[in-house]
């Protein structure tokens, strides 16, 4: 029996080829994109679009519009609470010359009272012999109509004001817009970088302008409006109670003309 032959050595395993994964694997960034990303992360922090942040941010003229529109915004809400107290203090004592045209109330203070005490004066005096009964009346409507016209007077200052904030408000709005809007296309020209991240808070800046415009503008029409229709409406209502009053007065004869005929 032969004894058993040596085994021979077994071959080195050789290593499988690598196959490559697309998991994790390195893609080289485009030339230069990671800084243009950074510079339109930077340009995008660097505006505040709040409204303070778009005024601070703003050209000197458009800021000098903003702030001109700001203060006519504030005249006019200053000029409305003024109106809105004259309207009821108007329209209360229209109402007492309405009850004393009806007998109702006799009142004794106020532009009422002043109405009636004039009138009062006038039919004191008496009728004129020459003076037909319809010239007596209105001459007491026109001594009543005297301190009616004077407290409407009184209270029309101002109305004029939002009137012309009103009118040209968004005007000047739009010339900040346009202003800005100029700049800020100067700028890309200059720059040369046409991106929203440049361009975007430019003309938020100047659109800010147009905003405060109508901000100032509209409120202001409308209680212009308001106003004169109720100053009109207040005012012919109490036109109306004193031609009643003195048609009154009219028919009455006068204390001195009464104690002269005794």
């Amino acid at each position: 029996m032969n004894p058993a032959s040596p085994a021979a050595p077994a071959a080195p395993a050789m290593p499988a080829p690598a196959i490559p994964s697309p998991i994790g694997a390195a893609i080289p960034p485009p030339p230069g994109g990671g800084q243009a990303a950074t510079d339109l992360a930077h340009a995008a922090a660097a505006h505040d679009l709040s409204p303070l942040g778009l005024f601070m941010q703003a050209d000197p003229i458009v800021k000098g519009v903003m702030l001109l529109l700001v203060l006519a915004s504030i005249a006019c809400w200053a000029i409305i609470i003024e109106k809105i107290i004259a309207t009821r203090r108007l329209r209360a004592e229209a109402r007492r010359l309405a009850g004393a045209a009806s007998g109702a109330v006799t009142p004794d203070q106020g532009l009422a009272a002043e109405v009636i005490r004039a009138g009062a004066r006038e039919w004191h005096e008496g009728r004129d012999p020459a003076e037909s009964r319809g010239e007596y009346r209105e001459r007491m409507e026109h001594a009543m109509r005297a301190p009616l016209v004077a407290a409407f007077r009184a209270a029309e200052p101002g109305l004029p004001l939002l009137a012309t904030i009103g009118a040209i408000g968004p005007f000047v709005g739009l010339f900040g817009t346009v202003w800005g809007i100029m700049n800020s296309f100067s700028g890309i020209a200059r720059s040369g970088d046409t991106s929203l991240a440049v361009v975007a808070p430019g003309i938020a800046e100047a659109l800010f302008a147009t905003a405060i415009g109508l901000v100032a503008a509209i409120p202001s029409v409308m209680a212009y409006n308001r106003f004169t229709v109720g100053f009109t409406r207040i005012r012919q209502g109490a036109m109306a109670s004193i031609h009643e009053l003195a048609t009154g007065m009219a028919r009455r004869p006068a204390p001195s003309r009464v104690r002269a005929a005794e």
